[in-house]
């Protein structure tokens, strides 16, 4: 059995679509891949995410990347914890990703957050990924 790190493939795909310059990316659905694809256009950087359907009736993720002054918005996307090494931390352990420039995704009891709500909210949990 070979394990895949979807969540990784999905930064990836992200990453590579804001190097090459492209409007737009998709990526398969998940509810997981959906929490961070909204906290990304929460926290401003991407315009615009959607489910949609593509051509053979699969529910898709798109996103509509953001670009500042003819560069990507996303600076730098990371993955923490892969599947061969889980990084959790409680809410008082949640890293600051460039001295509170970036951010941290977590995937918490209440669902995925960014750092500065699961700190609020007193949350722990896996750090999926840091972005700045």
């Amino acid at each position: 059995m070979s394990i895949h790190d979807t969540i990784g493939d999905f930064i990836t795909v992200i990453r590579n679509a804001g190097l090459a310059g492209k409007d737009k990316c998709s990526y398969p659905h998940s509810n997981l891949r959906a929490g961070i694809a909204k906290i990304l256009k929460q926290r401003g950087f991407v315009s615009d995410c959607r489910e949609s359907d593509n051509e053979n009736g699969f529910k898709v993720l798109e996103i509509d990347l953001k670009y500042v002054s003819g560069k990507h918005a996303i600076k730098g996307i990371s993955r923490v914890s892969t599947p061969g090494r889980r990084s959790y931390c409680g809410y008082r352990e949640i890293p600051s990703v460039l001295g509170g420039l970036g951010i941290s995704i977590i995937s918490s009891p209440k669902g995925i957050v960014d750092d500065k709500t699961a700190r609020k909210e007193k949350l722990g949990g896996e750090l999926l990924c840091s972005v700045w």
